[in-house]
C-alpha cells in the first residue's frame, strides 16, 4: 500500500487559517529588502502566505499584514500588484 503524501500547509498572514500551499500566493522579502509576490514560490528569502478570499485582501490592505509579517514598510504597489494576481487567476 503506498504512502499517503503529505499536502504542504502554509497560514495566511491575513485570516491566519491554515490552508494547502499551493492554493496561496507567496511574498518575498529578499536579502536586499525588496517586497515583491512571487507566484513560483521559489524565490530566495523570506516568504509570507496571502490566500486570496475577498475579504482577506480587504483586511490585507487596511490592516497592513505584510508591513507585520516582513517588519518593515511595505509599499502599496506591492498589495496592488497581489489583488491584481489574485482577479486574474478568479477570471480564468
Amino acid at each position: 500500500m503506498p504512502a499517503k503524501k503529505k499536502i504542504p500547509l502554509r497560514m495566511c498572514v491575513c485570516c491566519r487559517e491554515m490552508k494547502d500551499k499551493r492554493e496561496m500566493l507567496r511574498v518575498v522579502k529578499n536579502a536586499e529588502g525588496k517586497v515583491f509576490a512571487d507566484a513560483s514560490g521559489k524565490a530566495q528569502g523570506r516568504g509570507a502566505y496571502v490566500c486570496g478570499g475577498e475579504e482577506c485582501l480587504k483586511k490585507m490592505r487596511k490592516t497592513k499584514a505584510l508591513n507585520k509579517a516582513f517588519s518593515c514598510a511595505v509599499e502599496d504597489e506591492v498589495y496592488t500588484e497581489i489583488e491584481a494576481y489574485f482577479s486574474d487567476k478568479k477570471d480564468r
